[in-house]
């Protein structure tokens, strides 16, 4: 049989991080200002669309744990808005710039997949793909906010929204592994629970490739 356990170990095992070009650039201070308010805007679109998401796979599977993780996932996406519009206002954009941004199709295909997982995928997958990416995610916005900071003068306050992701919030390992072993006892698919991580893996990368792309 199974476990979310297993489903776990082997998440991190076949998604390990890759390669940051944007990041590496943004480390070097090379990164032109322009683009950090096109990461300002993408972020925006992801961040209202992904809250959205998890408040539907909250209303879908809202018995617990699902229904407590999903929620709390939203209600952080919320938080994250707010820290979102301090990143901006330091690049001098307000709340009409971001939301007149165009955001860049593959730069959205991360938050497309998870709002159409929110409509037809399963708990298991969501909360797999979650805990699988989390690790990457956080480390990434840890370099973000270290980078914009030490390299673009930034002051500590303006990259809340990233140091806000940087850790994982307490308990979550555990809450998403119960919501894993939650959905494979309602009968979800193990195999069809794989699948989410690997696509959202995919789709983190394609996220800051398209933010470098041109650099």
């Amino acid at each position: 049989m199974t476990t979310a356990e297993d489903l776990v170990r082997r998440a991190h095992e076949e998604n390990p991080p890759t390669g940051n070009r944007f990041l590496d650039l943004l480390e070097a201070g090379i990164v032109p200002r322009e683009r950090l308010r096109w990461l300002a805007g993408e972020e925006h679109h992801i961040v209202s669309s992904d809250r959205r998401s998890f408040a539907v796979f909250a209303a879908r599977f809202p018995e617990a744990p699902s229904g407590e993780l999903f929620l709390a996932l939203a209600t952080g996406e919320g938080e994250a808005l707010k820290l979102l519009a301090e990143f901006a206002a330091a690049l001098g954009w307000d709340e009409r710039d971001l939301r007149a941004y165009e955001p860049r199709p593959f730069a959205q295909a991360y938050p497309a997949y998870l709002a159409w997982s929110a409509l037809a995928g399963t708990r298991s997958g969501m909360a797999l793909a979650m805990l699988a990416n989390l690790e990457e995610w956080g480390a990434y916005c840890g370099r973000v906010a270290d980078a914009l900071v030490e390299r673009y003068g930034l002051a500590e306050q303006a990259v809340g929204f990233f140091r806000f992701f940087a850790t994982p919030p307490l308990g979550f390992t555990e809450q998403a592994t119960a919501v894993i072993a939650q959905g494979l006892a309602a009968g979800e698919d193990p195999g069809e629970a794989m699948r989410a991580p690997r696509m959202l893996h995919a789709y983190e990368s394609a996220f800051w490739e398209a933010l470098a792309e041109g650099l």
